[in-house]
């Protein structure tokens, strides 16, 4: 265990978000989509839904500023417009984590070429359908040159 960093990041986990670089990125899942067949490394995390390990994720990790895009999400049935609640929520949790980004709506060939491409998948449990999230991760300025 340890102080200030979520307990549902596990060993393998905090390795790998620390491992990351600046533009990489990490897909969230939920327990049907296709991990196993999409993820070039995959870590399972059993028993926790995905709104807990996108909290969890970013409270850790930076999100990158650099770009216009850095979440996206699966789309629903070909509508960008159409939100589940569970989408209502992963805006919720970006919005207090890393207030002013946007999640971007993404079909189903792109959303499954960035995770295809992604440096990690994390499957959840998340029951609900449409439950999958990819954040590209950003830079930790030193103190002196942090944007306001």
């Amino acid at each position: 265990m340890l102080i200030g960093i979520p307990a549902i990041l596990g060993p393998e986990l905090l390795f790998t978000l620390r491992s990351m670089g600046h533009g990489d990125e990490i897909a969230l899942v939920d327990g049907n989509y296709p991990a196993h067949e999409h993820g070039r490394r995959l870590i399972r995390a059993d028993g926790i839904e995905l709104i807990e390990m996108l909290d969890a994720i970013l409270q850790v990790m930076p999100v990158d500023d650099f770009v216009e895009q850095a979440l996206f999400r699966y789309v629903v049935k070909g509508d960008p417009a159409h939100l589940e609640p569970v989408h209502h929520e992963m805006t919720e949790v970006c919005a207090r984590r890393v207030p002013g980004f946007d999640i971007a709506a993404l079909d189903t060939t792109a959303f499954y070429t960035r995770v295809r491409n992604a440096h990690t998948v994390v499957a959840t449990s998340e029951p609900r359908l449409y439950a999958n999230i990819v954040i590209r991760k950003g830079v930790v300025r030193p103190k002196e040159q942090e944007r306001s």
